[in-house]
C-alpha cells in the first residue's frame, strides 16, 4: 500500500468521479483507476460502487476513508515538521476561484507566494461558490475566492474583498434607463440575463425575488460578466450585475441600483482556521495583495 494510492482513493471519494479525481491529482484517469484496483486487490475488497453514473463508496470504502485521510495528514505533518525545523515550506495547496470571476490581485498573491516558497505546489481550480465552500469545509480546497450573499460561510475564516449592491444594466433607450428609481418588480418585468445558480450574485437575486414572491424569467445565463454585458447590450435581456461590474461596461450599458434589494453580494476569501505553515504564508501574501488596492470585478 502506497501513499499515492491513498491519495487517489481520497480524491475519487471526494470528487465521486474518476475523471475529476484524475484532474485533481494531475495524472491520467487510467492511472488513477489502475492504482485504485491495485489498492483494492491489496485490501481484498472493492472500495467503490462503479455501477452508477456517480461513483459511490462501498461499506468497505466508507470504513477506509477516514483512515486514509488520517494517513495522508500524518505523512504531510512529517514533511511540515521537518520543513519548519529547516526553515523550508513544502507541500501542496489547492486554491479555488468562483467561475467567471477573474481577479489579477489573486494571481499576484499566488505569484508572490510561489516566488517566496517554490517548494509548495499550487493548483488552481474554478467551480461554483457552493462547491468551493464545501471543498474548504472538507479540506479538499485550502483557500477559495467565492461569491456569497450577505454573510461569509459559517464556521470558516474569511476576508471580504467586495461588498456591493445589485445593479440592473441596460442599453441606452431601454425603459429602465430612464427611471430614477428602479425596483425589483420593475426589473423582473423584463427577461433576465445573469450568472448561474451557485454564485453570490445569483443567490442574492434569487433570495430577493423569493422574499417578494416574484418569479423572474431567467432568459439567459452566463458565467462571465463580459458575456452577460454583451447579451444585455444587444437587447436580449436586462443584466444583473454588481456595482463595480456594471461600471466596467458604462460605455454601452446604463446601470441602475435596484432600490429595494439591500442585501449585498460579497466576494470573499475563505479558509479553515486550522492550516499548514504554507497556508499561513499564502494568507500573508493574499492579505498584502488585496489591501494594496481594491479589485476590479466581483462575484
Amino acid at each position: 500500500m502506497e501513499l499515492r494510492q491513498l491519495e487517489y482513493f481520497v480524491a475519487v471519494a471526494e470528487e465521486q468521479n474518476f475523471t475529476r479525481a484524475a484532474d485533481r491529482v494531475h495524472i491520467s484517469q487510467s492511472g488513477v483507476s489502475a492504482q485504485i484496483r491495485q489498492l483494492e486487490r491489496e485490501l481484498g475488497a472493492e472500495l467503490f460502487d462503479r455501477s452508477a453514473r456517480t461513483v459511490t463508496l462501498t461499506v468497505a470504502g466508507k470504513a477506509a476513508l477516514e483512515h486514509a485521510r488520517a494517513a495522508l495528514a500524518a505523512a504531510g505533518a512529517v514533511g511540515q515538521a521537518v520543513g519548519e525545523v529547516t526553515g523550508l515550506i513544502r507541500g501542496r495547496l489547492a486554491v479555488g476561484m468562483v467561475i467567471g470571476c477573474t481577479l489579477t490581485l489573486l494571481f499576484d498573491a499566488l505569484a508572490a507566494f510561489h516566488q517566496a516558497h517554490p517548494g509548495v505546489e499550487i493548483s488552481l481550480l474554478e467551480d461554483s461558490s457552493e462547491r468551493l465552500v464545501e471543498g474548504v469545509r472538507t479540506g479538499a480546497v485550502d483557500l477559495a475566492l467565492v461569491g456569497v450573499a450577505a454573510a461569509t460561510p459559517e464556521g470558516l475564516d474569511a476576508m471580504t474583498i467586495i461588498n456591493e449592491r445589485l445593479v440592473v444594466a441596460v442599453p441606452a433607450g431601454h425603459p429602465l434607463a430612464n427611471q430614477r428609481r428602479v425596483t425589483l418588480r420593475d426589473v423582473v418585468a423584463h427577461p433576465i440575463v445573469c450568472m448561474p445558480p451557485g454564485t453570490g450574485l445569483r443567490t442574492v437575486f434569487d433570495q430577493a425575488c423569493a422574499a417578494q414572491n416574484l418569479q423572474p424569467v431567467i432568459a439567459l445565463q452566463a458565467s462571465a460578466a463580459d458575456a452577460i454585458a454583451d447579451l444585455a447590450a444587444r437587447g436580449l435581456a436586462v443584466a444583473i450585475l454588481s456595482h463595480s461590474m456594471a461600471a466596467g461596461y458604462s460605455d454601452r450599458l446604463i446601470g441602475r441600483t435596484i432600490a429595494d434589494v439591500d442585501t449585498p453580494a460579497l466576494l470573499a476569501l475563505i479558509w479553515k482556521s486550522t492550516h499548514s505553515p504554507g497556508m499561513r504564508e499564502l494568507l500573508v501574501h493574499s492579505r498584502q495583495a488585496f489591501t494594496r488596492s481594491g479589485p476590479a470585478s466581483s462575484p
